[in-house]
């Protein structure tokens, strides 16, 4: 069973995503303005052609119980695509315990993401680097881990030194590390320090990564030029603690589905496209 580990879906009718509608903005990913539309189960399994099952991600709804139970409807209306879902939970809230306990009714539910870093520009209006220095964050995690849930980390590098010792303290939860941490600065100098930073991360056992976003930060990639990024990847985790995400319909901004899978697909040696394209995220999410 291949499993895409990162996708998003949205159904404008049901759920409101408050930064996708944003009329004229243009944001760290681009011109959100082709995917302003309805992105279904429907056509989500006409673009990832040759996978059978698939992990939703949290993307930013206004209520987020909405979303996380509009995703459990289409994953009970769907018995033939296993679909699971990340959700999202305010650890630092004064109420987490209340969330995690209502989303543990949800079936699909296998874990949380809150967003600690998502671009340079953004995160200093939106202050969610602040999360790492607030002691509920922790708590939170700790939270998750006594629960079986995973967390999925979407941070940038220069985050990643600091966000190591956080996640240290609470190494009985799962993490998934989004978009193999956000490498925004593609230069030579900019890919080492990346890669630098990255082995905070990837030398703590319970981090598995995701390779997924790489054409958020430059829609003009291609195989040579992110060919470190998944080189890299492979040999700090491992191929079972990498995993494959399309970040779609996102990453539609920057290549089709089958473009942006055959550039990944020639990146990963034959002998890992086992793990990466499936069996890692199988285990990960306890498909």
């Amino acid at each position: 069973m291949r499993v895409d580990a990162h996708h998003h879906l949205w159904d404008l009718s049901t759920v409101h995503y408050p930064w996708l509608m944003e009329k004229g903005a243009v944001r760290f990913f681009g011109d959100p303005t082709p995917i302003q539309c309805d992105y279904l189960l429907p056509r989500f399994r006409s673009d990832a052609v040759g996978f059978d099952a698939s992990v939703h991600i949290q993307v930013g709804a206004s209520d987020p119980w909405a979303e996380a139970q509009w995703i459990q409807s289409v994953a009970d209306e769907n018995p033939d695509w296993p679909l699971v879902q990340v959700a999202f939970c305010d650890l630092t809230s004064d109420d987490p315990s209340a969330q995690l306990d209502r989303l543990q009714t949800l079936p699909s539910v296998r874990g949380v993401r809150q967003i600690v870093g998502r671009a340079p520009g953004e995160d200093q209006i939106s202050g969610t680097n602040d999360l790492l220095d607030n002691p509920k964050f922790l708590d939170g995690l700790k939270q998750l881990g006594d629960r079986g849930l995973s967390f999925d980390l979407q941070l940038l590098p220069e985050l990643m030194e600091h966000t190591a010792s956080v996640l240290a303290q609470s190494p009985a939860t799962q993490v998934a590390l989004c978009h193999a941490g956000s490498p925004h600065d593609r230069s030579a100098q900019g890919l080492e320090s990346w890669s630098q930073a990255l082995r905070n991360l990837s030398g703590l056992p319970q981090v598995t990564c995701k390779l997924s976003g790489l054409g958020m930060f430059d829609h003009n990639w291609n195989v040579d030029s992110v060919r470190p990024i998944v080189e890299t990847c492979l040999s700090q985790f491992g191929a079972n603690r990498c995993m494959f995400g399309s970040n779609f319909p996102v990453d539609s901004l920057s290549s089709t589905y089958a473009e942006l899978l055959g550039r990944h697909t020639a990146l990963v040696p034959e002998k890992h496209r086992d793990q990466v394209f499936g069996a890692t995220a199988r285990r990960f999410y306890r498909m």
